[in-house]
């Protein structure tokens, strides 16, 4: 009966000690389990996208000015006093219109006296060809003239012909001052600014050369000038349509097409220089006048186009982060334009790489990494 008690006993005893180690290894896989799965939940969950290729269309936005197509300094060519001045600032006037007469006496002296000497060398050299041509002729017969005899007459006529023309040449000089008295537009303008009066000594050296006399603007044809930065000037094209706005109408857009491009960039700025001619028939715009110039600027090529928030620009480099194996792989790229929230990038990339959507350089390269579930 004891023995039977005893059996029992330690038949009791093993089962409880199955069950207590039972009991412990499922304990023990549990817990392995649930760090396992800490350790996975510490992993950062993050998004990604899968990397394609778009064409991204921007508008570049830049300031602008407007200048006149034709402006002009008119000041005086020759020392003379302000006869009359006949227009005034505001005025249209049409090519070849009088602006200002001017008048200088000694002028008229020194045509006068410019006749006059074309007048007495056309006298002595119609008296050195008459001696030419009369020993010319008695030449003729042998042993009258000598041969020395005629060319010395021939050097004389040809060297007072010399001085005719020289005194006719003079007295083009002299007119072609007095012409100068007389300011005539180059062309159809509006006088924008006056700075002489009627008796004003004026000149082409001291104090009455400081300022022009008159400045002219062609108004109803302005220039509008831009500076494009470097990296767009290869994308713009010569007729490419430009809006823009001017602070004195804000509600009101202006067209205009570039016509002229100066082919290359300037070495302070690293921009190019466009300008775009603008019709101004009714004035509205003035000359000197700031725009705000858009430009539709479409790509060229097709190329990999990423959230602006997937693209980490560190003091270091420019890169952005791809999942590869649920690690964080580091890829240096270069940037290209940006619109809209959206960047183009070029790199070691290929179309499908899942990029991380909010990148920053605290994502160490090599680091484990989770796909966030969608």
């Amino acid at each position: 009966m004891i023995i039977t008690n005893l059996k029992r006993a330690s038949v009791f005893t093993t089962i409880t000690l199955l069950a207590i180690s039972g009991l412990s290894s499922c304990g023990s896989k549990d817990k392995g389990k649930e760090a396992a799965d800490q350790q996975t939940d510490s992993i950062p969950a993050l998004a990604v996208v899968p990397l394609q290729k778009g064409i991204l269309s921007s508008e570049l936005k830049m300031p602008g000015e407007l200048t006149p197509y034709q402006q002009v300094d008119l000041y005086a060519k020759v020392s003379s006093f302000v006869k009359k001045v006949y227009v005034d600032v505001g005025s249209e006037v049409k090519q070849g219109q009088l602006l200002i007469s001017m008048e200088a006496p000694e002028i008229n002296s020194q045509l006068a006296e410019a006749k006059s000497k074309i007048a007495t060398q056309q006298a002595i050299y119609m008296a050195s060809k008459a001696n030419y041509d009369r020993l010319f002729e008695t030449s003729k017969t042998p042993g009258t003239i000598s041969g020395n005899d005629l060319d010395q007459a021939a050097a004389r006529k040809n060297s007072d012909q010399s001085q005719l023309e020289a005194a006719k040449a003079a007295y083009q000089a002299v007119a072609a001052n007095l012409s100068y008295l007389n300011i005539r537009a180059p062309f159809d303008a509006v006088v924008s600014a006056r700075n002489t009066n009627p008796g004003a000594y004026v000149g082409p050296t001291g104090k009455g050369s400081d300022m022009p006399l008159l400045v002219l603007q062609q108004q109803k044809r302005l220039r509008l000038v831009i500076s494009v930065p470097e990296a767009y000037s290869g994308i713009l094209k010569q007729k490419n349509k430009v809006s823009f706005t001017v602070r004195s109408m804000p509600g009101q857009k202006f067209q205009a097409t570039v016509n002229r491009m100066a082919g290359s960039l300037d070495i302070r700025l690293r921009s190019e220089r466009l300008e775009m001619d603008v019709y101004n028939n009714d004035k509205t715009l003035l000359p000197g006048m700031y725009a705000e110039v858009s430009m539709d600027m479409p790509a060229k090529d097709s190329t990999f186009i990423v959230p602006r928030t997937a693209l980490v620009m560190s003091t270091e480099k420019v890169f952005v982060i791809r999942v590869v194996d649920n690690k964080a792989e580091w890829v240096d790229v270069q940037k290209g334009r940006e619109a809209d929230g959206k960047v183009e990038i070029y790199g070691d990339l290929k179309p499908g790489d899942e990029i991380i959507t909010a990148a920053n350089d605290e994502i160490r390269d090599g680091e484990p990494v989770r796909k966030r579930k969608k």
